[in-house]
């Protein structure tokens, strides 16, 4: 959902009868729905139950992938677009539910792969919507998404039971909403700010907007018997520094996805670009979602051997190495494939370890929640990563015949910055107190519990 439009990006404002910046809320919805959604239904589940809130989120995408098939004009695709986002909620929901119904030996490859998943999508689904955009309809991308999910409720609604596990209390909607009004002050102005200017008064004002209303909501969470999100929980030391930890993951994990296709498609006569098509860049790139995915199950392993933490630790430090060698790893196609593989697999092994480091420091009963918050954390990297790369490659251009495009030293420069984040985030990450994770100790307390009951 979050890459499906992309491909679309030139052309949406004739699609859409709509100026450039009005079309680019076409984007910016998904963004902010998903970043709302994700720590709601993450409470939501943990109260009434992981399964109805998962088929609740597929209902929404697929209404909202029909609403934007039909779109002839902008309103109709920004909402359709929304309602995509609403649907992120069910990566977090998902790794919650498996730890409460899995067998104890499955629960963490299993949960691994699905935390995988939130890099394996977008990185598959680039080039996917390439070669469908450039071949057919642009309708046809909405109705793909809204068949997949069709496909997803009926295999959820026939194979996936619900979880017994329930938090007490209700649901605090004054708090939903304070989060969702905080939120959307703080990413507007990230997404946007390229557009309004840095220093413009929408800006400054949105971003003060954001500092006061989420002060207020944390107080308020604070002093609710059910608080939306338990802060002191959030505060615990694993908690917070993975979080932080995922910020910084999250906006390496974009930048490669964003800087690696912008040198593919820069024209040949810069010297330094590839001339590849949105296509042959999206293919180029597939193969990093790919190696995500492989190494998901690997993660798992160094989690089961030595902890979250270290795998969390891996995991960066294999994204810096990553954006290191990018730095140098420019004079083909083939060699960006190599440095983007690098990052993507460092990628894999992080996203993976993330659930284990939170639902190891949180009550069972607020995993979803605890996840949907961890969630929120990438998202929010992911969109300073946007705001960041967009407005160095901006600034830092050449002129080529009537073209202007990014200069090497700018796609160097991002590189550098990307390699930064994932050194402070091991830094961040070396931080999380050395234990192993209860979710393991769990599982081996019941495994003992059954070789004694065999024994007896």
């Amino acid at each position: 959902m979050q890459t499906l439009v992309i491909p679309l990006i030139p052309s949406l404002p004739s699609i859409l009868r709509a100026d450039p910046a009005d079309a680019s809320w076409v984007i910016t919805v998904t963004l902010l729905a998903a970043a709302v959604i994700m720590p709601v239904s993450g409470r939501l589940g943990d109260l009434y139950g992981k399964r109805p809130i998962l088929l609740a989120s597929l209902v929404l995408l697929i209404a909202g992938s029909t609403v934007s098939a039909l779109a002839g004009s902008l309103v109709p695709m920004v909402v359709g677009r929304g309602l995509q986002g609403c649907a992120m909620g069910v990566i977090p929901l998902g790794i919650s539910i498996m730890r409460d119904i899995l067998p104890v030996e499955r629960v963490g490859s299993a949960i691994a792969m699905m935390s995988a998943t939130l890099g394996v999508g977008g990185a598959i689904g680039l080039p996917v919507s390439a070669v469908i955009a450039q071949s057919s309809s642009w309708r046809v991308l909405f109705w793909l998404s809204a068949g997949l999910g069709v496909a997803c409720l009926a295999l959820l609604w026939a194979f996936v039971p619900d979880s017994k596990v329930r938090a007490e209390g209700r649901f605090d909607g004054l708090g939903a909403v304070g989060l969702a009004v905080g939120l959307v002050c703080l990413l507007l102005p990230i997404t946007k700010g390229n557009a309004w200017g840095w220093g413009s008064p929408t800006t400054f004002g949105l971003f003060g907007g954001a500092v006061v209303v989420l002060v207020l909501w944390g107080l308020y969470q604070l002093r609710v018997r059910y608080p939306l999100v338990d802060l002191r929980v959030s505060s615990r030391r694993p908690v917070l520094f993975t979080n932080i930890a995922s910020v910084l993951v999250g906006f390496s994990m974009l930048s490669a996805s964003l800087v690696l296709p912008q040198l593919l498609q820069a024209p040949a006569l810069t010297g330094y670009g590839l001339g590849q098509s949105m296509v042959a860049a999206g293919l180029w790139m597939a193969p990093g979602g790919l190696v995500m995915m492989a190494l998901s199950p690997v993660s798992a392993g160094i989690t089961r051997l030595r902890g979250p933490r270290t795998s969390l630790m891996v995991g960066t430090a294999v994204i810096g190495v990553g954006y290191l060698a990018s730095t140098v790893l420019l004079h083909s196609s083939f060699e960006i494939m190599l440095a983007s593989v690098i990052v993507s697999g460092g990628v894999g092994i992080a996203y993976a370890a993330m659930p284990g480091l939170i639902m190891g420091s949180v009550p069972v009963q607020e995993t979803a929640s605890a996840n949907g918050l961890n969630s929120l954390m990438r998202s929010v990297g992911t969109s300073i990563s946007s705001a960041v790369m967009a407005t160095l490659l901006a600034r830092m251009t050449i002129t080529v015949g009537p073209l202007t495009v990014p200069s090497l030293a700018g796609f160097r420069v991002a590189f550098l910055i990307a390699a930064g984040a994932a050194a402070v985030a091991l830094l961040v990450t070396t931080l999380v107190p050395r234990v192993r994770d209860r979710l393991d100790h769990a599982v081996t307390v019941v495994a003992t519990d059954e070789r004694r009951e065999l024994q007896v």
